[in-house]
């Protein structure tokens, strides 16, 4: 049973039953009905804030991972930039230089990455920024490493083409001469042995027996092989590319034909005393660029520098030719 209730009342000073009508009772309900649910959104909002549901929680692992993935991205981005850059730089500053190439274009090297619709589909997004932001460095990257490929294609094309230029470059002598006692006639103006004047020596000449091997300076293709009974004689001019030819003059005999390729070293014909010759030799000429040049300078792989010092100095006396 209910207990009855009473209050004081200070005009009768008497205790007086209190009387509950429906109105007090739906008060009263309400009143407990909002402290309940004040009370449990303060529950509510402190459990949210201490305890998540499994799938809140999972979402908020995973939302968390992607971050420090995004960063540790970004970070190997950067990494990667470092390492491109000194490739760049080695490229333009070693490799090419040492070819004589130019730097490769910077223009290709640095070219845009696409506009703002390329990004379209990841903005509208809290991390869009971001993720945009490492897309665009991505790219950026992927464009250089392309382009340092294709660098390092013209340089490997530069190597091979200097090997072959290393190949094609007279550099022996066109006799076996190590001891240089048979060259007898150097690049310059000497007394000519027929007409007893002053007259250029387009060439040097090399005293040898009839039957002596004449060897390829360079690799080559034969440009020509020709006979006549004045000037040069029997004679053989070798195209080698890279703008040089060599001609070797007044032979006994000619082994190689028009059109043959030979090597350096590869024996192309005897000496001889055929042509406008005062004995047996042979006259051997450089050409570089359409001009004749003195050959004593292309002397450099078959003979040591001092033996290349004395060989200058030989050259260069005022001697007569042979031719």
């Amino acid at each position: 049973m209910a207990k009855q209730k009473f209050k004081f009342n200070p005009n009768t000073l008497n205790f007086e039953k209190i009387t509950f009508g429906l109105r007090d009772y739906l008060l009263t309900g309400l009143r407990y009905l909002f402290a309940g649910t004040v009370i449990g959104g303060i529950g509510v909002v402190i459990y949210a804030s201490f305890f998540k549901d499994p799938q809140t929680a999972r979402l908020s692992r995973e939302i968390d991972f992607l971050e420090s993935q995004l960063l540790a991205l970004n970070a190997q981005v950067d990494t990667l930039r470092l390492f491109a850059n000194e490739l760049e730089q080695r490229d333009d500053g070693i490799y090419r230089s040492i070819f004589g190439a130019a730097p490769f274009s910077d223009h290709i090297r640095n070219g845009g990455v696409g506009g703002a619709e390329r990004y379209k589909a990841m903005k509208g997004f809290e991390s869009s920024e971001n993720v945009i932001e490492t897309k665009k460095k991505i790219n950026r990257l992927e464009r250089e490493l392309v382009a340092q490929s294709k660098s390092y294609d013209e340089v490997m094309d530069l190597a091979k083409r200097q090997t072959e230029m290393l190949s094609s470059i007279p550099a022996i002598q066109p006799v076996a001469n190590k001891d240089l006692r048979r060259l007898a006639s150097g690049f310059g103006v000497r007394i000519h042995p027929i007409y007893r004047i002053a007259k250029m020596h387009t060439g040097m000449d090399f005293t040898a027996d009839i039957g002596t091997e004449i060897y390829a300076t360079g690799d080559g293709v034969v440009e020509s092989v020709d006979s006549k009974l004045t000037g040069y004689g029997h004679h053989v001019i070798l195209q080698h590319g890279f703008g040089f030819q060599t001609l070797y003059a007044h032979m006994s005999r000619v082994l190689v034909k028009s059109g043959q390729r030979v090597t350096r070293g590869q024996v192309i014909g005897y000496v001889g005393n055929s042509g406008i010759s005062s004995g047996p030799h042979l006259h051997y000429e450089v050409i570089r660029n359409g001009e004749k040049v003195d050959p004593a300078f292309y002397f450099y792989n078959d003979i040591t520098p001092e033996q290349y010092e004395a060989l200058l100095e030989r050259a260069s006396s005022g001697n007569q030719s042979f031719d």
